[in-house]
Formats: C-alpha cells, structure tokens, sequence
C-alpha cells in the first residue's frame, strides 16, 4: 500500500502530531494577486475598489437613515475594505513594503472617503442621525470587548479562507460578520448631526475590526508559514517584528476603552435589570404596569401607570432593601390611568 498523502491544511508531522500545512509558492502568488494593487490590472483594480466602496458608502449610510437592517448588510457585502486590510496581513508576514504602504494609504483613504460621504448624506437628512432617531447608530458606539473577540475570530475565519482556495466562498460571509463601512458612516452621520462623542464611539468600533483583522490574520499566516514559502524569509525579520509590535500596541489600545464600555454597559444592564424585577414585583399587586425602567448616570428611573390607588413608594423602598439594592437612587413617574365610557 502507498503511503497516504497528508489531509488539506493539516497534515501530520513529526510523531503523528498535526500542523497546519506551509503554503506553497503558487498559494502566495494566489493570495498576491487577490489582495495587492499592482501588476498590469492595478489601474482596474484601483477603479473597481473606490467605485464599490462609494456605493457600499452610499448604501449604508442610507441603511443608518431609514434604519433599515437590510440594507446595511447589503453594504457590507457590496464594501471592498477587507481586501487592502488583508493585503496589510500578507505585506506585513512578506515584509513587502512597497504593498505594505499602498495597502496602509488604501485604508486610510477608504475609511476617510466613507466618513466624508456619510457625512454629505447628512447634509440631506432634516434630523440628526444619531442613536436616538437610530438602532443602526445605537448599535454601534458602543463597542465592548466581545465586539473584539468576534472581530479575532472573523479575521481568523477571513484569513484561513485567504490561505485555502477550497474554502474562499465563506469570504462574504466574513464580510457580514465584521462590520468596516457601516460605523465608517455612522461615523460621518453622526459628525453632520453635532455629535462627536458618538462619532468617536463609531470609529473605535472600526478600529477595534481592523485592528483585530491583522492580528489574527498574521497568527494564521504565521501557522501556515506564509514566510517560508519564499527564499530568504529572515532577511527582514527585524521589520517584520516591528509591524507586528505596532499592531500589538494599537491591539492594546483599544482593548482599554472596549473594557470601559463594558463595564459600564454591564453596570447598567444589571442595575437595569434589577430595579425592573423588583419594581414589576411591588406594581402588580395594584394593577399597576412597568412601562419602562432607564438607568441614567447615577440614577435609574422607573416609569410605571395604572389606576388610582398609587402603590406606595415606601413599599418599593422595602422591595429594593430587600433586594440588596438599597443604595441605588431610583426616581419614579407615576402616571394615572383614567378609563372613561364611550357615550352610546
């Protein structure tokens, strides 16, 4: 019996032990061609990558307006953003600098070409587009840290599917799953409307994407040994572990604002929470409804409606004691109902 070839991407090595398989000349040469801007096709290159982000700009900062789900998707897969972020994976693994920089100016300038366009759609828009009149802009500036673990694992899943042709067709939905133009818009959306908090909340959540992109896109290229697959791979290790060091420091930056978010967002979704259990226990007996229960700063408030008699707020107090949240300062709306008959 011949000896049995090694399984696609992970063939055995020493002592039976499996590795993920080097990729060959022809693999790089592949990933090459889909990723730089340059040979005899960059100037079609070139035009098809601003013409199709312009549009997927376009169509999400539309999707942000009408806040339509949808069509913020379709952005997201129209968006050519994935390939010069990649392409930064590959240059930097290659040490191949002239590449390094077109792909570093391509995302600069996309990222700043699809704020500007978000920013004049603006313009046309009669009311602030911002996370009040919004869900598209709510949800996206405040980015936590499990945005980052999401974006670490899209990126892998983005970079394996570049490493292996058999399994490319998953690219699009990559593309879904990490978000790259929508907060771009949101970011330019937001600046229109006067709020630059909010703009800044949108860029982290871009930032945060891109910077966990390329720091697993390089751990996959480095499992599948792209380096090797071209002669003299040592040459510049010195600048490659300075790329690396630069993607690890921004990696590290905004890993420290995502923690915060976090934090805050669980503090108030647990004081939310509670004084919502807690003030459905102390309306009901009454006949009263819980509408809505919103924490604020320091503050969470509660807005409840029934029919007269009023539940007694001291017995709220009791409820909240009891359930150890006592030292939370809770403001109440009370808005009586009053059910009238409708004359025959």
């Amino acid at each position: 019996m011949g000896k049995a070839g090694p399984d696609v991407g992970l063939p055995y090595g020493k002592g039976g032990a499996r590795r993920v398989a080097s990729l060959t000349e022809q693999d790089v040469a592949r990933m090459r061609d889909e990723l730089f801007f340059d040979g005899p096709t960059r100037s079609s290159r070139y035009s098809r990558f601003w013409l199709l982000l312009i549009l997927a700009a376009i169509i999400a900062s539309a999707g942000i307006v009408s806040d339509s789900t949808a069509t913020v998707i379709g952005a997201m897969i129209v968006a050519p953003l994935m390939t010069p972020i990649l392409g930064l994976v590959v240059a930097v693994v290659l040490m191949d600098m002239t590449n390094l920089r077109c792909c570093l100016v391509l995302v600069i300038g996309g990222a700043a070409a699809v704020i500007v366009v978000g920013w004049v759609i603006g313009l046309f828009v009669p009311y602030p587009v911002i996370a009040a009149t919004s869900t598209q802009v709510a949800a996206r500036i405040t980015p936590r840290l499990v945005d980052l673990v999401a974006a670490l694992a899209t990126g892998a899943v983005g970079a394996v599917a570049l490493a292996r042709s058999d399994i490319s067709d998953t690219l699009p939905g990559v593309a879904i799953a990490i978000s790259l133009v929508p907060p771009l818009a949101v970011v330019g959306l937001t600046l229109e409307s006067g709020y630059p908090h909010q703009a800044l909340g949108a860029f982290l959540l871009f930032a945060t994407n891109v910077a966990a992109i390329l720091a697993s896109g390089i751990v996959v290229m480095a499992l599948y040994h792209v380096n090797r697959a071209r002669g003299g791979a040592t040459r510049r290790a010195g600048r490659q572990w300075e790329a690396i060091g630069i993607i690890a420091i921004l990696l590290i930056i905004v890993v420290v604002p995502l923690w915060s978010n976090s934090d805050r967002v669980d503090s108030t979704t647990t004081r939310e929470a509670g004084v919502s259990a807690v003030a459905e226990q102390w309306t009901t007996p009454a006949g009263w409804t819980v509408v809505g229960v919103t924490a604020k700063g320091s503050q969470v408030l509660v807005d409840v409606t029934g029919p007269e008699p009023k539940p007694e707020l001291a017995a709220f107090r009791d409820y909240l004691d009891a359930a150890g949240l006592g030292s939370l300062d809770v403001r109440v709306s009370m808005i009586v109902t009053h059910y009238m008959a409708v004359p025959n």
